[in-house]
């Protein structure tokens, strides 16, 4: 993975809060770690294994495939850039960089946050 890959853990962390889920019920719903979870999203470990994205995948309800090319695995390029219009919801905004997704899922967690304070 070069240093030009978007961060993945950050854009998992993001996605995690933008569901408003803990590393605990993430945990419980895919079986995966906490520990290990946290890792990932820390940056620690940079490269999580297939089967991990595919869990992720489905309970972030995020493509696998763009999951995976950002993890850096290799990807069929039709996949990759029809991907684009499935992103989250998020591409009734026209193109945007992976920067900007994270930025605004980033957004959408605090303000999703914010809610439930506001009461």
């Amino acid at each position: 993975m070069n240093d030009d890959t978007p961060n993945l853990g950050r854009y998992l962390r993001a996605l995690r809060e933008a569901k408003k889920l803990t590393l605990r019920a993430v945990e419980e719903k895919t079986g995966i770690s906490n520990p290990f979870l946290s890792q990932v999203e820390s940056g620690k470990v940079r490269q999580p294994s297939p089967v991990m994205l595919y869990k992720l995948a489905s309970l972030y309800e995020v493509p696998y495939e763009y999951l995976m090319e950002r993890a850096g695995y290799p990807v069929p390029q039709p996949a990759a850039s029809d991907m684009q219009s499935h992103r989250t919801g998020l591409h009734r905004l026209g193109r945007i960089t992976p920067d900007e997704e994270d930025a605004l899922l980033e957004y959408l967690a605090f303000l999703r946050g914010r809610k439930g304070r506001l009461r």
